[in-house]
């Protein structure tokens, strides 16, 4: 399958993968597997991992093979997605609160919550770690999250 969009390159994926050792002093990616592109490896991932813009109403532009088969989503339907769709409406409220302490404080961890696929399955991210995405310059460029562990409710 051909992916396209700023998610689909080798640059962001590293943006991902450099913004989370930037913030949390660890790897995203087991350190075992450091050959491949950088997307190709983001991509097929075991670990859950999705990031969104900028926007005003931030939109996904990365979700690698686990969220995409989590979110019952393809590739092109994802990041056309607004990021607060991932959560069902009651939720959204809570779900804003804690992306501006992401922003003020860099990342957080630990995060558990409730979040709802395309088919409208509800499940729990578990143990989650989202943080911002900075460039090298150190610009916002958008925020990213990733779990290992989910549960469906």
């Amino acid at each position: 399958m051909l992916y396209t969009g700023v998610g689909a390159t080798d640059e962001h994926a590293k943006l991902i993968m450099d913004s989370y050792r930037r913030w949390t002093g660890k790897s995203l990616l087991d350190e075992a597997v450091q050959s491949g592109r950088p997307f190709d490896r983001l991509f097929q991932a075991p670990i859950v991992v999705l990031s969104h813009g900028t926007e005003a109403d931030p939109v996904l532009n990365f979700g690698n093979r686990a969220a995409l088969r989590l979110w019952e989503m393809d590739w092109e339907t994802f990041t056309r997605t607004p990021s607060r769709l991932t959560a069902e409406p009651m939720e959204r409220e809570e779900r804003d609160l804690f992306l501006r302490a992401v922003s003020d404080n860099g990342y957080v961890d630990h995060y558990t919550s409730v979040r709802i696929s395309s088919t409208g399955r509800r499940f729990y991210i578990m143990q989650a770690t989202v943080w911002n995405l900075l460039d090298d310059s150190g610009e916002l460029r958008g925020q990213a999250a990733a779990f290992r562990e989910h549960r469906f409710i």
